[in-house]
C-alpha cells in the first residue's frame, strides 16, 4: 500500500497539533515549596477553566449554532442546538456520579483530571478531523488552524495533567493520560481518510462540537471552579483565569 504525501503532510500538522496537549504536562516537572502547591493548582484549574468557557463560548457555540441554523432554518435549528448542548451538560452529571467514590481532595482531583481527560477526548477527535481536512485541502489553512489549536491544547493539558499528578503523586500517569488526549487529534485524521471523509458533513461536525461545548461548560461550572475555591487563594484564581481569557484571546484573532 502507497500512502503519498497528501496524506502524510496533513496527518503530520494534524499530529503536531494534537500532542501539543503533552507540553502542558510539563508543568508538572517545576518544583514548588510546600505553601505554593496550592496556589500552583488554583492557578491552574482557573486557566483551565477559562479556557475551556473561553473556547466554547468564543468559537465552539457561535460558529455551530451558525451552521445548524442556516441548515434548520431558525426555531428547529435553536430547537435541536439545546437539545445536543444540554446532553453534554447531562453526561457530565451523570459521570461524576458514576465516579463520585469519596469527598477526600485526592480523590476529586483525580476525578477531576479523569473527567478533563473524557471530556478533552470527545473535543479532539471532531478537531483532529477539522484540521486533517482543512490541511488536506488546503495546507496554509491547516497550518494556522493547527497553530491555533496548540496554543489552547497546552493548557487542555494542564487540564489533565496537574489534577492527575497531584492526587496520584505518579508522574508518568499524569503524562501518559495527556498524551491519550492529544493522540485522538491523529486519530480523528485517520479515521477521516479511510471511513469518514464521504459522511462529515459540516452539520455532524457542528452537532459534535456543540455537544462537546455543553461538556465543557459543564465541568468548569460544576467541577473545576467548586476545586479551585476549596484552596482560598483567590488572587491565584483571577491570575489563572486573566491568562486564560488571553491565550482566548490570541487564540481567536489568529483564527
Amino acid at each position: 500500500m502507497v500512502i503519498n504525501m497528501s496524506f502524510l503532510a496533513p496527518l503530520l500538522v494534524t499530529t503536531i497539533a494534537g500532542l501539543s496537549t503533552v507540553l502542558g504536562s510539563f508543568v508538572i516537572f517545576l518544583k514548588w515549596k510546600e505553601q505554593n502547591v496550592n496556589r500552583f493548582i488554583t492557578f491552574c484549574l482557573s486557566l483551565s477553566l477559562a479556557v475551556m468557557i473561553g473556547l466554547s463560548v468564543t468559537e465552539l457555540i457561535p460558529e455551530s449554532t451558525y451552521v445548524i441554523i442556516t441548515n434548520y432554518r431558525l426555531f428547529k435549528g435553536i430547537f435541536c442546538c439545546f437539545i445536543i448542548f444540554f446532553i453534554g451538560v447531562f453526561l457530565v452529571l451523570w459521570l461524576n456520579k458514576k465516579m463520585d467514590a469519596g469527598s477526600m481532595k485526592q480523590e476529586d482531583l483525580y476525578k477531576l483530571g479523569i473527567l478533563s481527560m473524557l471530556a478533552l477526548i470527545l473535543h479532539n477527535l471532531p478537531e483532529g478531523i477539522a484540521t486533517f481536512m482543512s490541511s488536506y485541502k488546503d495546507m496554509s489553512l491547516g497550518i494556522k488552524l493547527a497553530i491555533a489549536i496548540t496554543l489552547h491544547n497546552i493548557p487542555e493539558g494542564i487540564t489533565i495533567a496537574v489534577p492527575i499528578y497531584y492526587a496520584t503523586k505518579n508522574k508518568k500517569e499524569a503524562i501518559w493520560k495527556t498524551f491519550l488526549s492529544g493522540l485522538t487529534e491523529p486519530l480523528g485524521a485517520v479515521l477521516a481518510y479511510l471511513f469518514l471523509a464521504n459522511y462529515i458533513t459540516d452539520i455532524f461536525i457542528s452537532l459534535v462540537l456543540l455537544f462537546v461545548a455543553g461538556i465543557m461548560i459543564s465541568l468548569s461550572i460544576q467541577k473545576l471552579f467548586p476545586e479551585a475555591l476549596k484552596y482560598r487563594e483567590n488572587n491565584y484564581i483571577l491570575l489563572g483565569m486573566g491568562v486564560g481569557i488571553c491565550l482566548i484571546l490570541i487564540n481567536y484573532f489568529i483564527l
